[in-house]
C-alpha cells in the first residue's frame, strides 16, 4: 500500500485594524483562503505571508496602520497590505518598498490572488477546511452581518466615499442566507453593520427577492423583520442589533419590532453634533429638534430602547455657543451610550479647507466637558436599573477564586460588544459558558457598567 502525505499547508497571518466593517472584510478573506487550503498562523514566525488590513479614516489611524505594516515587515518580511489605506499605495510603498502587494478596501479577489502569488496553495482533493458560517475573528456567540458597502453621503469631515465608494447593497436573500448560517453555527447575537444601515437597498431600488417562499424587499424594515424570525438550535431568538442607523423617517417603523421582541431595543445613530450651524458645516441634516420629538415617541413605544451615538467636538467654526447647544441637547436627549472625538483633519476631507479652526487646548477642554456630561447621564440611567432583572449575554466566564467563587462578564441589551459597557456577575455556576443568555438581578452600577447576580 502506498501512503501519501499531504503537502504542508502554507500559513497566513492576519493583522486586522479599524472598524467592524473592516473586521468582516478580514473574516471573508480568511474564509476564502481557508477554503483554498491555507492554514492560519497566530504569530509572525509561523506565517508564510502576513496580511495587514489597514484603516485610513483618520491620520492617527493611518499612522497606526503604517506602524503595523512596519512591525509585520520587521518580524516576517513577506507582507500584503489591504483595506482602506490601500488607496494610498504610493505612500505605503514609499515607506515600505518591499511589501508584496497593496490592494484597496473589500477587494477580496485581488487579496486572494496576491496571497496565491506569494505562497501558492497546496490543497489536495481530501481537504475540507471551512466550518459552517465561515471563519470568524469574533467570539463564536456574536457575529457582524455586513449588509452593504460604501456611502452616498458627502459629509465634509469624512472620506469614506473616497475609500469605499458609493452605496452598494447586498441582495436581501444573500444577507438572510448568511445570517441563517451564522445562527445555525452558534451565533446568539447578530450585529448589523454598514456605512448607512438606514439606506440599505436604495441603490437597487429595494429590489425584492424570494426567501423561504415569500417575497422580501431589500429594505431595512423588511430585513429587520426577517432577522427577527431566526431561531437558534435551542429554539430561541438571537439578539439582533442595528448599527450606523441614520434617523430617516422609516426608522420609526423598526421601533415596534423592538417592542414585539423581534429586534434588540438598541439603535446606534451617528448624530455627530446638535448645533444647526455646525451640522450645516459638516454637511449633515440639521433637524435636531425633530429628533428629540422622535426619541420621546420611540421611548413611548419601546421604553427599554437604548440609544448610542458619537459626537465630534472642536469642528472648524464650532463656537462656545455651539458647544453649549450640544450639551443642552444632550440633557434633553438623555442618550444611553455616547462616544466623543476631538476633530482631526483627514487628508482629502472638505473640512480641512474650512476657516476658524478650534485650538487644540479648546478641543481638549470641550472633550473633557462632554465626557463628564455623558458620564453623569449614563450613571443616572444605570443607577435606575438597580433592582431590575435584565437579560444578559455572557462573554467570558472566569476561573474559581480561592474560595471557589466564579465571576463572569456579560452585556445587557443596551451594550454592544467592544464599544459599550459590561455587566459583571458574581457567584455564577461552573456550567455557565460564553454565549449563554440569562436573567440577571442588577445589584449595583457605576458610570458605565452594571453589577449583579444570576436570577434565582
Amino acid at each position: 500500500m502506498i501512503t501519501r502525505t499531504l503537502p504542508a499547508q502554507p500559513k497566513v497571518g492576519m493583522v486586522s485594524l479599524g472598524c467592524p466593517k473592516a473586521l468582516v472584510d478580514s473574516e471573508r478573506i480568511l474564509t476564502r483562503l481557508r477554503a483554498d487550503g491555507y492554514g492560519l498562523s497566530p504569530d509572525y514566525a509561523g506565517a508564510d505571508v502576513v496580511l495587514v488590513n489597514t484603516c485610513g479614516f483618520l491620520d492617527s489611524a493611518k499612522e497606526e496602520s503604517l506602524e503595523a505594516i512596519g512591525e509585520a515587515m520587521a518580524e516576517n518580511g513577506r507582507v500584503i497590505v489591504t483595506g482602506c489605506m490601500g488607496n494610498e499605495a504610493e505612500a505605503i510603498r514609499a515607506r515600505f518598498p518591499k511589501v508584496l502587494a497593496v490592494t484597496g478596501a473589500h477587494q477580496y479577489e485581488q487579496v486572494v490572488d496576491a496571497v496565491h502569488d506569494a505562497a501558492p496553495p497546496t490543497q489536495g482533493p481530501f481537504v475540507d477546511l471551512v466550518p459552517e458560517g465561515g471563519l470568524k475573528l469574533t467570539p463564536r456567540h456574536y457575529s457582524y452581518l455586513k449588509i452593504s458597502e460604501g456611502c452616498n453621503h458627502s459629509c465634509s469631515f469624512c472620506i469614506i466615499p473616497d475609500l469605499r465608494g458609493k452605496l452598494v447593497s447586498r441582495r436581501i436573500d444573500a444577507v438572510l442566507r448568511e445570517a441563517e448560517k451564522l445562527v445555525a453555527a452558534g451565533t446568539k447575537e447578530l450585529l448589523v453593520i454598514s456605512q448607512d444601515t438606514s439606506a440599505y437597498g436604495v441603490d437597487i431600488r429595494h429590489n425584492p427577492r424570494q426567501w423561504h417562499g415569500r417575497e422580501v424587499r431589500a429594505h431595512m424594515t423588511d430585513l429587520a423583520r426577517e432577522l427577527g424570525q431566526l431561531r437558534t438550535g435551542e429554539g430561541h431568538a438571537p439578539w439582533v442589533r442595528l448599527h450606523y442607523v441614520y434617523p430617516y423617517p422609516h426608522v420609526d417603523a423598526v421601533i415596534p419590532l423592538m417592542a414585539e421582541g423581534l429586534l434588540t431595543p438598541y439603535l446606534d445613530i451617528p448624530f455627530q453634533h446638535a448645533s444647526p450651524s455646525v451640522l450645516k458645516r459638516m454637511k449633515r441634516p440639521a433637524n435636531e429638534a425633530k429628533v428629540l420629538e422622535r426619541l420621546k415617541a420611540w421611548r413611548a413605544i419601546a421604553p427599554d430602547i437604548a440609544i448610542r451615538s458619537s459626537f465630534v467636538v472642536g469642528f472648524p467654526g464650532e463656537t462656545e455657543a455651539d458647544f453649549q447647544y450640544l450639551l443642552d441637547w444632550l440633557d434633553e436627549a438623555q442618550l444611553d451610550r455616547v462616544g466623543a472625538f476631538r476633530f482631526e483633519p483627514v487628508a482629502g476631507a472638505q473640512a480641512n479647507a474650512l476657516d476658524n479652526p478650534v485650538p487644540e487646548e479648546v478641543k481638549e477642554e470641550r472633550y473633557q466637558r462632554i465626557m463628564a456630561k455623558t458620564a453623569a447621564i449614563s450613571a443616572a440611567k444605570l443607577e435606575a436599573k438597580i433592582g431590575r432583572t435584565l437579560p444578559v449575554i455572557i462573554d467570558e466566564v472566569g476561573e474559581a477564586d480561592e474560595e471557589g467563587s466564579i465571576g463572569a462578564t456579560g452585556r445587557s441589551q443596551a451594550d454592544a460588544p467592544e464599544i459599550d459597557g459590561h455587566v459583571y456577575l458574581r457567584d455564577v455556576a461552573a456550567s455557565l459558558k460564553a454565549g449563554d443568555i440569562i436573567d440577571v438581578v442588577v445589584e449595583d452600577a457605576d458610570e458605565h457598567d452594571l453589577y449583579g447576580v444570576v436570577a434565582a
